[in-house]
């Protein structure tokens, strides 16, 4: 098995598994070897090292939040340039809303 495969297979179990606490020891590993596209990951890992920890050990994420700006977002993004207030109207009377 080659030296790149091994790292991002490696990353892979550091990631599915939420392994947080072993990434400095994946990045130390990959800066050791000559692969740049590895060495770009690892540097923009490092920029952050500490919230990617917390991101890959704690139990906490953002995914409701996540869910709700996208839900609220996604009539602003179909009717951007399209929609005059008629017809933002008729989409709100539309789902039974009322003021």
């Amino acid at each position: 098995m080659t030296a790149p495969t091994r790292h991002v297979r490696s990353f892979a179990v550091v990631l599915t598994e939420r392994q947080g606490e072993r990434l400095p020891r994946w990045l130390d590993a990959v800066r050791q070897d000559d692969h740049p596209s590895l060495h770009t990951l690892a540097a923009g890992t490092d920029r952050d090292l500490d919230a990617v920890i917390a991101g890959l050990t704690l139990p906490w994420n953002s995914g409701a939040v996540e869910g709700h700006v996208s839900r609220i977002e996604m009539p602003k993004r179909q009717m951007f340039g399209r929609a005059g207030f008629d017809l933002l109207l008729k989409r709100r009377e539309g789902k039974g809303q009322r003021d």
